[in-house]
Formats: C-alpha cells, structure tokens, sequence
C-alpha cells in the first residue's frame, strides 16, 4: 500500500532516530567507565613478586583497549553520518516511488474513464456513424443551445469578431439584444473554439469531436482530483481507486454528462473538483512550504475559472465558505491559512465581475457577504477565542449573530442599489419550496415540478446502498463526526489543537482537512435531502469521503481507542483492516459491477428520432432564414442550434425575463381563444409556432406538474368540487382545437407542416375572417 502523508513517516524517523540517540551515549559512557574500573581493581593488587610483571602486562592491555576505544569514537560520528545520509536518501527515494506511482494510477484512471465515457457514448446513440443533424440532436435537454455559439465562433472570419457579435446578439431572441457572452455563460464555447482554430484541429478533427472530446477530457480530471483527494487524505492511493470505482458505478447520480454534454454543470463541476482537492491539501498541518504555495495557486487558479464557467458558481462556493466560517469561528484552522482563503475568493470574484461585464449578481452574492461579515466580526471580536467555556460559547452566539446579519444587510442593500432581477423569484420559490407559502404563479409552480428541485426519490438512496456507499459513509461520517465534536469541545475549553498527530493517538477529528469534508457532506448533503439536483455535488463527495474513511488507519485506531482495545494491539489492527476492508469491497465491486459497466459498452442501443430530424430539415429547407419559431424551451434550444432561427425563449431557468415568456409560449396549451394566443405570439414577433402532441396529450400520474395543469391554475381555469380539480373554461384547449380545422382558429393561423408528433402552424400576418 502506497502511503503519501509525510507525517507518519517523519514521525516513525524521528522515533528511530531518538533510539539511536539513547542507545549511543549509554555505550559510550560503559566504554569510558570501563578503563577506570580496571585501573582500580589492579591497582589493589600490587603485593608479591610477580605484582609488577602482572602490573606491566595489565597497563598494556589497558593502554590496547584504550586506544581500540579511541578509534570507535573517532569512526562513530562519521558511521552515524554516513547512516543517516543513507537513510534520508533512501526514504526520499521510496516517497518519490509511490508519489510518482501514486500519480500514476490517478492519472490511468482518469484516461480510463475517459476512454469509457467516450465509447459509451458512441454506442448509445451511434455517434460516429450519424450524420450532423442527428449527432448535434443527441445534445438533450435544450442543452444543444450552447454549442450553437461554439459552431457560430468557428464560422466567423476571426475570433475577434465573433466575440463582438455574441455580446450584441440579435438573432436568438426575437425582438431582443442580448450580450449572450454574459447571459448564458459562453466562456467554455469560447475558450474551446480559441483553441480549436489556433491549433489547426480542423485538420484532423471534426469540431463536434473536439467540443465532445473537450467534455470529456474535464471529466477525466474530474475523477483525477477525487483520485487525489481521497489519497492525500487517507495516505494511500487505494482509497483513490476506490472512490474512482464508486464513482464510476452510481454515475447515474454523480454526473450529467451521459445525456447533456453541453450544459454548465459539465464544464465547472472538475474546476471545483480541483478546488477541493487543492483546498484539502492546503489545510493540511504537516505540508511543506512549497507543497502549500503549488495548493494556494491551484486553489486560486480553479476558483476563478469555477466562478467565469457557471452562472450559479457563486452559491456553491458560498456553501463551501461557510464550513471554513464554521472551521475557523471553532479556532480549528490557523488565522494565517483563512486570511489566505479569503484572498483567493476575492481575488477570484471581482476579476471574474469584470469578465462577465459587471454582473450585478456577484456583487449581490452571499459569498461577498459572508467574506465581508467574516472580516468585521474578526475586526470587532480580537478576543473572541479567548477565556473560558462559557464565555467563549457566548462570544461563538454573538460572532454568529454578527456575521449573518452583516450577510443579510450587506444583500438587501446591494439590491437595493443595484436591482437584481433574479432575487424577488428566487426569494418567492424558497418559500413554496419550505411550505411557508402557497402560490398559483405559473414560474414557480413550473421551477417546483423541474426534477431538479423536487425532493429526491428513495431510489437515490437504494442505488447508494446497493453499491455499498452508503453504509460505509455513515460509518465513516459517524465517527469522523463525534471525533469533530470532541475536537471542538476541547478547542472551546482551552486546550491547544495538536499540529503533529500520530496514528496511536486516534483523534482523526484534529486534522482540519477531515473537519472540513464533514462539513461539507453534511451541508451540501443535507440540500442533496432538499434538492435532487444537488445530489451531483453531493455524491461524488461521498464516495470519495467514503473511500478515505475506510482506507484511513486514523479512522479505525480512532474507533479501537473509543473501545479501548487491549487484548490486540490497535495500531496493528488499524493498519490490517485499513488494508482488508478497502481490498473486499473492491474485489466485490469488482465482481458485481465490471461485468454490467462492460455490458454497457457491447449492448447495441438505439437513440433516433425521426420526428425532430424531419422538422429540422423543414425548417431549413421551407422556412425563411429570418423567421421566428416559439414552443416549448427545449424544442427552441434544438431548433436553435440546428437551423440556427431566431426563437421566442430558451431552456435557461435562472433568467426571469426568459421564463416569463416561457410561461407566454406555452399559453398554447392552455384553454385560451384564438384571439388571445394570436396577440401573445404577434407580440413576440412569431411567425410560426410549434405545437407538441407530448405536452398536449400529456399524461401523468402526478396531474399537477403537467404543463396544462400549472397553466389552468395560472390562469384561474380550475374548480374545486368534494376534493378533486376540475379545469373549465368557456374556450376549449388551444392545442386541440386549432387541429380541427375551423374557424376563427383558421383565420389567424394555418398549418403548414405536421407529423406524429409536431404541428407546425403559420401565424398569418393579415388576417381572413372565415366563416
């Protein structure tokens, strides 16, 4: 087993080297005592005649052993020396061993995962036999929208001038110009494109490979840094491997990237990947300078780009923030160490302000609060972490107390300077979402059906289990918890956090990089109980949390020291069940689960939609190039990226002025008249709309989240009778009158192309009264 901590190596050296000291000044003082003695007991016996023979003879043997007792000394220092020399080498050579292989299988595992990731998605929708359209169709989700811009800023004449065009956009939204560099987080297009025209990639690679290749490549680094993670905590790069597999096996709940390449989360989540590793080496005590400045720049490195690639970046690392408020407000990290922490976000947040043309919602951001409430409330309270229990948990309440209404006063008044058009809606959701409200809004009751933000299904958790993460978690959360707590309860009453732990001290819960990750699981796990989306930031975390815990010999000498274990010694079972159990969960894995993730590679699927390929090719064929389309987001983020047609809205949940003409768009299928549907869809400069049949003959067993439903309760078309709903209106629903043909729904709209499941209808410009 590779080991990479450092500290129980030196300890283990320092020990050996404190022997060798003890023992060498004991043998010196028995050589130098020992001439004296004999001197003494020969000097007594100096009578008879044969007294001066013996006498002479003893002198010289003395003399003899004095001068053999000489030359000992003298060769001994340089011996040790030479030792010691040897020893430092050799110890220095075995670290850079198991580093160098240590970082080798991270890597292999991160090409290897990349490698399947690929092949995987080549025999899922058969990308490499498919031609453009379909390939590009595959992009699901309304995610597509994203690499039209990537496709646009490779058939621009340079680079500067597709910059300028996306940041006065007038070709998406219809009746809009929008800076789409800003609106929809670009950078990742942007930087991807720049690198495809400067290498000349086009010459042996096709730009749809390359965006896909791009992808993939960060989830490569994704699994690598979880690799290091769980290895720099644990010491052993087998905890690596392991979270490596755990990963792979419950990817369902740890990634996005099997069915929506394009979206943000893909792009951002390795950058934070690499944050976390870089932070949790950073916190480490027992890390050399050097080894903390390369965590320091990398730390600042990817917190910057985490925060230019995704709109909702902000939030994440405010959640992050607040376990190192936690870590440092219990006096469990240096003040030097978060001094340098908060420099790294700031320097991150107001760089990346200005990239992203002074966005009012970074300067809004509770990140900014929290750094700034941190700041004053250390400014205010120079004493905080001194003086007994009692007053230091009352300082702890008041420090609290300070900080979060710095947070909320600090917010209120930013948006009060500088309006935030995202912070009334979001506000509103969080209340319907935690039962303090209830709302017939369209938007939020749309937000509250998105899988995303319902509560998570107990199947979440039966996969978890089912793969062996989840009892293990709870083991190691458990006792890397109670250890935090007793941490904390000896830091509150006075006692100095040990720096240089050793394994026989079994207080796993000293060292801050483990406090951290127990407070980032438990917060980031407790929204993955609120949220399903965030279950991709919080899995991931717990099979690498996991894989550190039962691989860690501290966790396992940390339980036998709570038990007291006598009859074995602990630090030798540490060390073996550090080494068995990791080695039977893997072998298990590997039975259950390598044959069904090689299944997945030999089963032949099939993913074609014959429906979407021939409306695409009767938009580009019949429609004209300045025509407006308006259906549903996702449909228009297909429609977009393929024919490259202005539309009526996009598959962008976080822009409120999006999702009100979203909730327009879709008043199709609602029970509204002809008349009314013609002035909302002229208003938006339509000229042809696209009905679904899937959202209009909906059905689903949860009647409250389909589409008609959310827009009957917007629009007041319900009727309550003995406990059921009932929808009534004295017009039928659009959607299906408007196939029968008759008038007045032929008077503002025709038909001009349908199939199976779309309905593409006209909307006339002079209207023919038809009777």
């Amino acid at each position: 087993m590779t080991e990479l901590r450092c500290r129980k190596t030196d300890t283990l050296e320092r020990a050996t080297e404190e022997d060798e000291g003890q023992i060498e000044p004991e043998v010196q003082t028995a050589d130098t005592k020992e001439p004296v003695n004999t001197e003494e007991d020969e000097g007594s016996v100096s009578i008879g005649g044969d007294g001066g023979d013996k006498r002479q003879k003893d002198e010289g043997q003395v003399k003899e052993k004095d001068a053999h007792h000489k030359e000992e000394e003298s060769n001994r220092p340089e011996s040790a020396v030479k030792r010691s020399k040897s020893s430092s080498t050799s110890v220095f050579l075995q670290r850079l061993v198991r580093v160098f292989f240590g970082f080798l299988a991270a890597v292999a595992c991160g090409i290897l995962y990349a490698a399947y990731l690929s092949a995987y998605h080549d025999r899922k929708f058969w990308f490499s036999t498919r031609q453009e359209l379909e390939r590009e169709i595959t992009f699901q989700g309304g995610s597509g929208v994203y690499y039209y811009y990537y496709k646009h800023m490779l058939t621009v004449p340079s680079f500067e001038r597709g910059f300028y065009e996306l940041t006065l956009d007038n070709r998406t939204i219809s009746g809009q110009t929008i800076n789409a560099v800003e609106r929809l987080s670009l950078y990742p297009e942007l930087i991807t494109s720049y690198i495809y025209r400067v290498t000349d990639s086009q010459d042996f690679v096709e730009p749809i490979y390359f965006y896909v290749g791009a992808v993939f490549g960060l989830q490569a680094v994704y699994v690598t840094a979880l690799f290091v993670c769980s290895w720099v905590m644990s010491g052993t790069w087998v905890a690596g491997m392991l979270a490596v597999a755990w990963y792979v096996i419950n990817r369902p709940d740890t990634t996005k990237v099997d069915f929506a390449i394009p979206l943000r989360d893909n792009w951002a989540l390795p950058y934070f990947s690499c944050q976390v590793a870089a932070l949790t080496g950073f916190l480490s005590n027992n890390i050399s300078s050097a080894t903390e400045m390369f965590c320091y720049l990398t730390m600042s490195a990817t917190t910057f780009t985490f925060l230019l690639v995704w709109e909702h970046s902000h939030y994440v690392l405010f959640i992050q923030a607040l376990c190192l408020f936690l870590l440092d407000s219990f006096d469990l990290v240096p003040p030097r160490k978060m001094a340098d922490i908060h420099k790294v976000y700031l320097s991150s947040l107001f760089p990346v302000y200005l990239f992203q043309f002074q966005n009012p919602a970074l300067l809004s951001s509770p990140l900014l609060g929290l750094l700034i409430g941190s700041v004053l409330a250390r400014y205010f309270q120079q004493k905080m972490k001194k003086g007994p229990l009692v007053a230091r948990v009352m300082k702890l309440f008041l420090h609290f107390h300070l900080v979060f209404t710095t947070v909320i006063t600090f917010s209120y008044l930013v948006k009060k300077l500088i309006p935030v058009s995202e912070s009334d809606f979001i506000l509103k959701f969080l209340e319907v979402k935690f039962g303090l409200n209830t709302t017939t809004d369209f938007i939020t009751n749309f937000l509250m059906c998105q899988e995303s933000f319902q509560t998570p299904s107990q199947d979440l958790f039966l996969r978890l289990t089912q793969a062996s993460v989840l009892p293990f978690y709870l083991l190691v959360l458990t006792v890397c918890l109670l250890s935090t707590l007793q941490t904390i309860y000896r830091r509150l009453s006075g006692q100095p956090m040990k720096t240089n732990i050793r394994l026989e001290d079994g207080r796993i819960g000293e060292q801050p990089e483990v406090i951290y990750h127990v407070f980032h699981t438990l917060l980031f796990g407790g929204l993955a109980l609120l949220f399903d989306g965030m279950k991709y930031l919080w899995t991931p975390y717990v099979c690498m949390f996991t894989a550190f815990g039962v691989c860690s010999p501290d966790l396992w000498m940390t339980v036998f020291k709570w038990l007291k274990l006598k009859s074995i010694h602990p630090v030798v079972l540490s060390l073996i069940l550090s080494t068995a159990v990791p080695t039977i969960i893997g072998f298990s894995l590997w039975r259950e689960y390598c044959p069904r993730v090689l299944a997945e590679l030999s089963d032949v699927q099939e993913f074609y939609n014959p429906d979407t390929v021939e409306l695409i090719n009767w938009i580009k064929s019949q429609a004209p190039v300045a025509a407006v389309f308006a259906g549903s987001p996702q449909l228009l983020g297909t429609v977009k990226l393929c024919s490259g047609s202005a539309v009526t809205s996009l598959p962008l949940y976080s822009d409120i002025n999006l999702l009100r003409r979203t909730k327009d768009t879709y008043q199709v299928y609602a029970m509204r008249s002809a008349e009314d549907i013609y002035k909302i869809l002229t208003s938006q400069k339509t000229n042809y709309v696209i009905i679904e049949d899937s959202i209009c003959n909906e059905l689903s067993l949860n009647k409250g989240c389909r589409i008609k439903d959310l827009l009957d309760i917007s629009n007041g078309h319900v009727i309550h009778d003995k406990g059921e709903i009932y929808s009534f209106s004295k017009h039928g629903r659009f959607c299906h009158e408007i196939k029968m043909n008759y008038s007045p729904y032929t008077n503002y709209f025709t038909r001009v192309f349908w199939n199976r499941s779309y309905h593409v209808y006209k909307v006339n410009t002079v209207i023919s009264f038809q009777y």
